[in-house]
């Protein structure tokens, strides 16, 4: 029998964790397993997981191993557990794949789709510069892009805000004409009051999505913000398993979903909540400003779910500036998507190749990655 003989993780620049998991018969599956800013509780939390759960067990019962790791420590979910959880069933996934020879789709029940959309982040500080960037995207030949729209709110904004918020879209929206689609991300800064003035604004420029309009724990806002708008309405990236989705899906206010493969419990996981999804009605869009391996994860589940529509990646993203996505491959081709599109990886597993050697040496480079404190004039805490 095959078991599972080592491990090794990689903290790398720019906030990303790699998992490295080796069999007695030398197939070698990586995985992902991160919270942005938290590498250092995720990695506990992988040490354990597999010490005391996997070591010396056949890798190939996925399912078993997933719900072994997920409900045999009594206490379940949150963004630890669940990230590491993501990034183990990924390596787990790929030596699968790689022992039979196939890619993981193929294992999933094949493919639906031949190649996977993809949008591109613009970025920028002024007006100028986020149309300026927005433009040579869609020259690049991306069809979809996504913004931020807002700095830091205040709980109720002034109009001025408004209008800033919805100039800086409109400015993209003509910048780049109605055949290309504008993802709105306003990143849970907005309370629900400021939620229902900036879909109401932003409606005329008829944006792809509007993402996350409240924090997750204001969810049960939604709602009230959906009916102030046919804008649809995206989130899910702080959401954690089937369970976290499940009330949003039986509120029937959400358009398009977005978990990710780093984080809500890996392809196992995933593929689950992307099927819940298509039972309601409802798009998948998978999160993922992260690596290689969460990315790679990503086009593997989408394409075998027919209600995927667009993928997230993270080059030029503005927090990844100390490491590229592709810097840790050896088939860097493998993630190409210079038109807009990425063709499914080929290979067997989840088709990407690490560069080993370059996964080390980046790996001195260990410091953690933390998001910024954002207050607002008074001194209080606000969203980043």
């Amino acid at each position: 029998m095959t078991e599972i003989i080592d491990y090794e993780l990689y903290r790398v620049p720019p906030r990303w964790l790699f998992l490295k998991l080796e069999t007695s018969d030398g197939t070698v599956g990586w995985g992902e397993p991160v919270i942005e800013g938290k590498a250092g509780p995720v990695a506990a939390a992988v040490r354990q997981l597999i010490e005391r759960h996997l070591l010396h067990e056949d890798p190939a019962p996925v399912e078993e191993h997933w719900q072994v790791l997920y409900r045999g420590g009594f206490y379940r979910g949150g963004p630890i557990l669940m990230s590491a959880i993501s990034g183990i069933d990924q390596a787990l996934w790929d030596i699968k794949g790689k022992q039979v020879g196939k890619p993981v789709y193929e294992l999933l029940g094949g493919p639906v789709r031949d190649q996977m959309r993809v949008y591109q982040w613009v970025t920028g500080e002024t007006i100028d510069e986020v149309t300026e960037d927005a433009i040579e995207k869609v020259e690049e030949g991306f069809t979809a892009v996504k913004m931020l729209a807002t700095d830091g709110l205040e709980r109720v904004e002034s109009p001025a805000q408004i209008e800033t918020a919805r100039d800086r879209v409109a400015a993209v929206r003509d910048a780049v004409g109605n055949g290309v689609d504008v993802g709105v991300d306003l990143h849970g800064r907005a309370t629900k009051t400021v939620a229902k003035q900036l879909v109401t604004e932003l409606e005329p420029l008829k944006p792809m999505f509007v993402e996350e309009p409240v924090v997750p724990e204001h969810s049960d806002a939604i709602g009230e913000i959906a009916k102030h708008t046919t804008i649809p309405i995206a989130t899910g990236e702080r959401l954690f398993s089937r369970w976290d989705f499940k009330p949003l899906f039986e509120a029937g206010h959400i358009d398009i979903i977005q978990p990710d493969l780093s984080h809500a419990g890996g392809i196992t996981e995933v593929r689950k909540i992307a099927t819940m999804a298509e039972a309601y009605d409802i798009s998948v869009a998978p999160h993922c400003p992260l690596g290689p391996v969460a990315l790679a994860s990503s086009v593997q589940v989408n394409a075998t779910v027919p209600n995927a529509f667009i993928q997230e990646q993270s080059l030029n993203m503005q927090y990844n500036d100390r490491g590229g996505l592709r810097e840790y491959l050896s088939n860097p081709h493998v993630l190409d998507y210079s038109g807009g599109k990425m063709e499914l990886p080929s290979g067997p597993g989840l088709g990407v190749k690490i560069d080993e050697e370059r996964v080390k040496l980046r790996s001195e480079d260990d410091s953690e990655w933390s998001p910024p404190l954002w207050r607002t004039d008074d001194g209080v805490l606000t969203e980043w």
